[in-house]
């Protein structure tokens, strides 16, 4: 059968399927004390699940607890969620955002629905992958200004030497994108050789997409990819901080069993979400409970061919990526949040500071509103020390005190989560002077 007809089938069932069986939304905000109540029934499909999350994830909304249900043909979730402080949704542009994102004015077909898939003419993305190292960031940003790239937007995640970046550049001149095949193919060129660094045989990897992928949701993909959840001798977390992972097999209900406790944070559903569906496990059956400092999450799973966990490898390796996900987005070191004007060059001139200073980024946010720039850094002493306060005045003198703020200490981004036995919740079943690094941008030429 030809593909196209067959994806056309597909898109002209799941139509039928959405007209007999609408979805629909309830959002409650008298059923819960301290949280609005969001209950969501729709006709199952394999990644609604991350569809959903994904959806209330964007909006930062917090989600407090979860039970979700997907055996046969129907999907019935419930989420307890509130704002970034803690307070119920009260805001009726977001509410009615959610109503028409998951309610049936979501008319979406299933090519249109893939996870966190937008168009954008106003930019390019750049996707990277590699092997981490100090002072990374500042040779690839110092590389995209010498090539009149503007950087608009960026998120960058390490983990497990691992480094992976989707950056959104424009054209320096007009600001719109760069679509000049010549010109991308010798910045994918020079930014693989950066990646690679001294060491040629490094797996590096540089993507201009033609599409534009979420991009949490693509960072995961990345990383996982690059298989970061792979340890290494350099591993800097102790058992005590790992999250506790355990994966059992429950035969006598058919679903594979996989419980998860570590320490609550913000977005901390939607990276194990994207796990699941990334490894190609559907969750049938769920409960979340993530009131105070601790998260609880129970999941009943199986593989998409119907199978459970087979052996100890996969065991291990479900582990494994659950673990990675889950300590991707843990920022370790110290919080900076620069704010200004936006202009030209700006993230290589802050991120060769940090580097002079003999800072490392391991792990940043960039992002352009109107002519506004907020990037949030979070940085370590390349030695492996704390980061010293003088050196982070003396940052701030030269960025501008009131340009670049302290957000946090060291010590505030440790993790101090501890083991746990296993416990089952179902019951019964992210202005310096101008300058550019002319002589690192011509050693990777």
């Amino acid at each position: 059968m030809n593909m196209s007809f067959s994806h056309g089938m597909d898109d002209e069932y799941e139509k039928f399927i959405r007209r007999m069986n609408p979805p629909r939304v309830v959002i409650d905000n008298e059923a819960c004390k301290n949280a609005t109540v969001i209950r969501v029934d729709s006709a199952n499909k394999h990644g609604i699940l991350l569809e959903v999350v994904q959806i209330l994830t964007d909006l930062n909304l917090i989600i407090t607890k979860a039970y979700i249900s997907s055996d046969g043909s129907w999907f019935m979730d419930v989420f307890n969620v509130t704002d970034q402080d803690g307070n119920k949704i009260i805001d009726e542009g977001i509410l009615d955002y959610i109503r028409k994102s998951l309610g049936p004015e979501s008319c979406f077909t299933s090519s249109m629905r893939s996870v966190g898939v937008k168009q954008s003419m106003d930019h390019t993305a750049i996707e990277l992958t590699g092997s981490d190292r100090p002072g990374l960031l500042s040779e690839v940003s110092a590389v995209l200004r010498h090539l009149k790239c503007n950087v608009v937007n960026a998120e960058v995640w390490t983990h497990n030497t691992c480094a992976a970046a989707v950056m959104q550049v424009t054209d320096e001149e007009t600001g719109t994108s760069i679509t000049d095949p010549e010109r991308l193919s010798r910045i994918k060129t020079l930014l693989c050789n950066v990646l690679k660094g001294s060491n040629k045989s490094s797996l590096a990897k540089t993507v201009v997409p033609h599409s534009v992928t979420h991009t949490e949701r693509r960072l995961h993909q990345m990383m996982f990819a690059d298989r970061d959840y792979e340890r290494t001798g350099d591993d800097v977390l102790d058992d005590r901080q790992r999250p506790n992972v355990d994966v059992v097999n429950c035969y006598d209900k058919d679903y594979s069993v996989v419980t998860i406790r570590c320490k609550d944070r913000p977005k901390l559903l939607f990276d194990t979400v994207c796990t699941f569906t990334d490894m190609d496990y559907v969750v049938f059956h769920a409960n979340i409970d993530t009131e105070g400092p601790d998260s609880y999450q129970e999941y009943y799973i199986r593989h998409i061919d119907g199978s459970l966990v087979k052996s100890d490898a996969e065991r291990q390796r479900v582990t494994q990526c659950l673990e990675a996900a889950i300590e991707r987005r843990v920022s370790e070191g110290l919080k900076l949040e620069l704010c200004t004007t936006d202009r030209v060059g700006l993230l290589s001139d802050v991120t060769r500071i940090f580097r002079e200073n003999s800072l490392t980024v391991t792990r940043a946010e960039v992002t352009t509103k109107a002519d506004k720039a907020v990037n949030i850094f979070y940085v370590r002493d390349t030695s492996g020390y704390p980061v010293d306060a003088k050196t982070i005045d003396s940052i701030r003198q030269v960025i501008g005190q009131t340009i670049l703020k302290v957000k946090g200490s060291p010590e505030d981004s440790k993790s101090d989560s501890q083991e746990s036995p296993t416990r089952y919740l179902f019951g019964g079943l992210f202005k310096s002077r101008s300058f550019v690094n002319f002589s690192l941008v011509r050693s990777y030429s």
